[in-house]
């Protein structure tokens, strides 16, 4: 699809186009991660523990994957943009060996310093044989869901979203009819649920890699492309990317240990009030991998006035679409909270949170957006800029104000101007940064 297409289409109906599928996937691999860790509790307490070992592992190698991922995006849509097809095949196939190649070092480096990491981590000596037969194939597993997660990018760069995100469904799908075949009934316990991800994953490698050989994105060599400049230019945006990814985990610790002063009532709010979050705003999460490639595209070709137009019409729809989720949870709240929880002190708690912070999931999404935004064209430190002043100049400074002002409510309150401040900084950071890109333009 290029950029006259789109003009043609419409950018309210290409952009719908693509978001779905992606709305699709995100949701279908929410569901598949909840059920995989559900099948795993009836295992057990010791299971349950071991696999709780994995979660900050994972976030590392998730933020990883996802970094390259949008480097993947925002380089080859950008130089599609540009007009320069046969560069895009180069740096596609380029791209693939380099991301590959890097997920399986990064693997291979985590499972030869698992003791390292247990140890710091605090795991029990009686949990660790465990927890190594879990980590095999668990990180085999997680070598195969990034490469895959490549080549899902390298349809998202071509403006193909409806293929990855039905693959998403489907490799969730498939993942959650092996668990309890690879758990119970061939009795492999807990690494039974990780081979039942890498089969799953493996599969849909096997669906989509041909794919991507088919439709005639790789290019069958290199010659003339300046690797060494292309590399940089990968790494450039990918590891900003990363760390942007990797901050909101660090926060998110940094945040429990202060909501934990108030007790456990408070931890347990705060929990379910997140968890909520993460589904509230899991269009704006569709939007960020939609947006990109198209963005890309028509910064490559130089169109800021359609960059611009696209942008807003994005930003428009998540003002409006998260003001309505606020409307809907202050509507919500009170019959939801007494299914979730029975606690009253928690209860009331939830209740409080429901009716504060929804209002600025738009702020939120508004600065998710440009975060993304920036990555597609090529401003991946403004990007990173963003992320860390949201966390560490906005979100976290008025949690601890607000609960120094009024306690655990008052930290509630600090969550929503601390969002609402974030949102404006992020669209101040991304105008000075596309007012430089109008000014002096930008090379694929």
């Amino acid at each position: 699809m290029n950029t006259d297409e789109i003009k043609n289409i419409g950018f309210g109906r290409t952009l719908y186009q693509m978001t779905w599928p992606m709305l699709i996937g995100v949701l279908a691999l929410m569901s598949y991660q909840l059920v995989d860790a559900a099948w795993i509790a009836v295992l057990g307490v010791d299971p349950l523990a071991a696999l709780g070992f994995t979660v900050p592992v994972q976030q590392l190698i998730i933020g990883f994957q996802v970094g390259l991922g949008i480097a993947t995006t925002a380089i080859i849509s950008r130089t599609l943009g540009a007009g320069a097809a046969e560069k895009a095949r180069q740096q596609g196939r380029l791209i693939l060996m380099a991301g590959v190649g890097l997920l399986a070092l990064l693997t291979l480096l985590l499972w030869l310093l698992r003791p390292l990491l247990l140890d710091f981590l605090g795991a029990e000596k009686e949990l660790r044989p465990l927890i190594d037969s879990y980590w095999a194939p668990w990180l085999l597993a997680a070598w195969l869901g990034g490469a895959l997660y490549l080549g899902y990018s390298q349809h998202r760069a071509q403006g193909d979203t409806k293929f990855p995100g039905l693959m998403m469904l489907a490799v969730s799908l498939l993942n959650l009819l092996l668990d309890p075949l690879f758990i119970f009934v061939f009795d492999w316990g807990l690494p039974g649920a990780a081979w039942a991800t890498a089969v799953s994953f493996a599969l849909g490698g096997l669906m989509t890699y041909p794919r991507i050989f088919k439709k005639g994105w790789i290019s069958s060599d290199l010659q003339g492309l300046n690797v060494v400049l292309e590399i940089r230019k990968l790494l450039g945006t990918a590891l900003p990317a990363m760390l942007s990814q990797l901050m909101p985990a660090f926060s998110a610790i940094l945040a429990t240990s202060l909501v934990a002063g108030f007790g456990t009532a408070a931890v347990a709010a705060w929990g379910l009030g997140t968890r909520l979050e993460f589904f509230s705003i899991v269009v704006v999460l569709a939007l960020t991998m939609s947006l990109p490639p198209l963005l890309g595209r028509f910064s490559g070709a130089g169109d800021w006035d359609a960059v611009e137009r696209l942008l807003k019409l994005a930003v428009g729809f998540v003002v409006l679409w998260q003001l309505g989720i606020a409307l809907l949870w202050l509507l919500l709240s009170q019959p939801l909270v007494g299914l979730i929880t029975e606690e009253n002190q928690v209860s009331a708690l939830v209740q409080d949170y429901l009716l504060k912070l929804p209002v600025s999931y738009a702020a939120l999404g508004v600065c998710m957006l440009m975060v993304s935004a920036n990555n597609a064209l090529g401003m991946p430190l403004r990007g990173l800029a963003t992320s860390i002043l949201r966390l560490f100049a906005c979100y976290l400074p008025c949690l601890w104000l607000g609960a120094q002002w009024a306690g655990i409510s008052g930290l509630f309150s600090g969550a929503l101007i601390g969002n609402l401040l974030a949102g404006l900084l992020a669209w101040v950071i991304y105008r000075r940064g596309i007012t430089q890109l109008r000014s002096h333009g930008s090379s694929v």
